[in-house]
C-alpha cells in the first residue's frame, strides 16, 4: 500500500471510529499528510504501526460536573482529560472552560500538544482538558463552585509525574487558584500538578506572557533568517486574553506597531497602536468588552462582529506586514489570507491553536514568499516555560524574569532551528509546518518503539 493511500485509510478509521470530531480530523489530516516523506524514508513507523497508534490517545476520561450557583440551582457540566501520549514524559496540556468544548476539540488539542511539546526539547507528553461551562457572566463564588467540583473528579487522573495540567481559554491564575486548592484539600500534597499557579504559592515568571513573548521571538527567528527584523513593521493581532495580549507586549519591544486586536463581540483598529495599559485595564481587570477601548481612545475604531464580512475575520481585512492570529481555531479562512496576502503581509505566525484553516494553510505553503510560523512550533513558548515552572517546583527554587525569559528565548531558537534544518532535510526548504512535523513526530515515534508496544 502506498505511503498517502495509508494514510487516506487511516484518517478514514478514525472518522468511523470515533465519529463528529471536525476539529480533531482537520488536525490529524494536516499532521498526518506532512509525514509522508518520513514514512516513505522510514519503514520502521509503519513495521511498528505508528501511525494507527499515535492518533489513539493512550486514555479519554469523560466525567459529569455538578456545582451550585448563586441561586441555589443546580447545574450541570461535562468535564474532559485526554491523555494523548506519554512516550516522552509526564502528560502536559492546558485546561479549556469555554461553551464551545467537546471532545473533537479537546482530542484536536491533545493530538497537537504531543508534537508541540516534543519540539521544545523537554520530557513532556500531550494531553488536554476542560469543560464547556462558561465562566463569563459568573460571579467569582460561582466560579470557585465550578472549579472545585471540576478538581473533585480530576485530581484522581492527574499527578506531578503523572499528568500536569494548565490553563487555556477561561483558565486564568484565578481558576487554577481554585482548582490547585481543591487537589491540596483533597491530597493533602502540595505538589507542582498544575502549572500557571501563583507566584506567591509555586508559579514562574514570564508564565503569562510566555505564549505571546514565544509567538514572537519565533516571527523574529524567520525574519533574521530571511535578512529581516519586526522594526518597524506593521502587525495585526486578534484576540485579547494572554497570548495576544502578551503578543502586543513582546512586538513593542521589538519595535513593531500592533494596531489590532479582537473579542467574542468585536474588534478595535488603531492605527497609532493599542494601548497596552488601556487594553490590560480592560480584560485583565475590569474583565469587560473591547468597546470600552473608544471611550478611552475615541480616534480608534471599535467593530463589531456584525458588521464584519460573513465567515471572514474583520482582523485580517486591515492592511499590515505581518499578522498573528492569537485568539482561537479556524479563525484566519483561506479568503482572510487572501485579503492579508493582496494588502502585503508576508508574515503569518500562529500564536493560537489551529488558528488556520486547511484551505488557508494550502495557500500560505504554496505563496513561498510568504513567511509561516505554524502553532506547533510558534505557540510552544507556553508550555515550555510550564515545564520551566516544573522545574522550579521540582528543585524549590525561583528563578528571575530575565532567567526565565532567556531560556524561553533560547527554546523557541531552538524550535525554529530544528524545524527549519528538518525542511531542509527532506527537500522543503523553509516549509515549517512539514518541518515542525515531522522532526516533534519523529522524537515521540522513535520513543514508542523503543518502549514496545505500549
Amino acid at each position: 500500500m502506498s505511503v498517502t493511500r495509508y494514510i487516506d485509510t487511516v484518517l478514514e478509521r478514525i472518522q468511523d471510529a470515533t465519529p463528529g470530531q471536525t476539529e480533531f480530523y482537520q488536525a490529524a489530516e494536516e499532521v498526518l499528510r506532512s509525514l509522508a516523506p518520513l514514512l516513505q524514508a522510514e519503514p520502521k513507523y509503519d513495521k511498528y504501526n505508528i501511525i494507527d497508534r499515535i492518533v489513539v490517545p493512550e486514555r479519554t476520561i469523560i466525567f459529569r460536573v455538578v456545582w451550585v450557583d448563586d441561586a441555589g440551582v443546580y447545574r450541570t457540566n461535562i468535564g474532559y482529560r485526554v491523555q494523548f501520549n506519554s512516550a516522552i514524559g509526564p502528560y502536559k496540556g492546558g485546561l479549556r472552560f469555554h461553551p464551545s468544548v467537546n471532545l473533537g476539540i479537546i482530542k484536536f488539542l491533545g493530538f497537537e500538544q504531543i508534537f508541540k511539546n516534543s519540539l521544545t526539547g523537554l520530557n513532556i507528553g500531550g494531553g488536554k482538558g476542560g469543560s464547556n461551562f462558561d465562566p463569563k457572566g459568573k460571579s467569582d463564588n460561582e466560579i470557585m463552585k465550578f472549579c472545585q467540583a471540576f478538581m473533585s473528579e480530576l485530581y484522581k487522573h492527574i499527578g506531578e509525574t503523572k499528568d500536569i495540567p494548565a490553563g487555556d481559554i477561561g483558565v486564568g491564575a484565578r481558576e487554577l487558584g481554585y482548582m490547585f486548592g481543591q487537589y491540596k484539600r483533597l491530597t493533602g500534597n502540595f505538589e507542582g500538578v498544575l502549572t500557571g499557579k501563583g507566584l506567591n504559592w509555586g508559579g514562574s515568571l514570564v508564565r503569562k506572557e510566555a505564549t505571546g513573548f514565544g509567538s514572537v521571538y519565533f516571527a523574529e527567528e524567520m525574519l533574521n533568517k530571511n535578512g529581516e527584523s519586526l522594526k518597524g513593521k506593521v502587525c495585526t493581532v486578534s484576540g485579547a486574553g494572554n497570548v495576544a495580549i502578551y503578543t502586543i507586549q513582546k512586538l513593542y519591544s521589538m519595535e513593531a506597531l500592533p494596531v489590532t486586536c479582537s473579542d467574542s463581540r468585536g474588534m478595535v483598529y488603531d492605527k497609532n497602536g493599542i494601548d497596552l495599559d488601556t487594553l490590560k485595564l480592560i480584560k485583565e481587570i475590569q474583565r469587560e468588552s473591547l468597546s470600552e477601548y473608544v471611550r478611552v481612545h475615541p480616534n480608534a475604531r471599535y467593530i463589531p462582529c456584525h458588521q464584519y464580512k460573513k465567515e471572514c475575520n474583520g482582523v485580517w481585512s486591515i492592511p499590515c506586514d505581518a499578522a498573528f492570529p492569537s485568539a482561537t481555531q479556524n479563525e484566519m479562512n483561506l479568503e482572510d489570507v487572501q485579503t492579508l496576502y493582496a494588502n502585503g503581509c508576508r508574515l503569518i505566525c500562529e500564536g493560537a491553536n489551529m488558528p488556520t484553516t486547511m484551505e488557508a494553510m494550502d495557500f500560505i505553503i504554496a505563496h513561498k514568499e510568504i513567511l509561516y510560523g505554524p502553532a506547533k512550533a510558534a505557540n510552544a513558548g507556553g508550555v515550555a516555560t510550564s515545564q520551566l515552572e516544573m522545574s522550579q517546583n521540582a528543585s524549590m527554587q525561583s528563578w528571575s524574569f530575565a532567567e526565565v525569559d532567556s531560556k524561553l528565548h533560547c527554546i523557541m531558537r531552538s524550535i525554529f532551528n530544528t524545524s527549519y534544518a528538518t525542511s531542509q532535510e527532506f527537500g522543503e526548504e523553509g516549509n515549517l509546518v512539514m518541518g515542525a512535523n515531522i522532526a516533534g513526530f519523529r522524537k515521540v515515534a522513535d520513543a514508542m518503539i523503543d518502549q514496545g508496544a505500549i
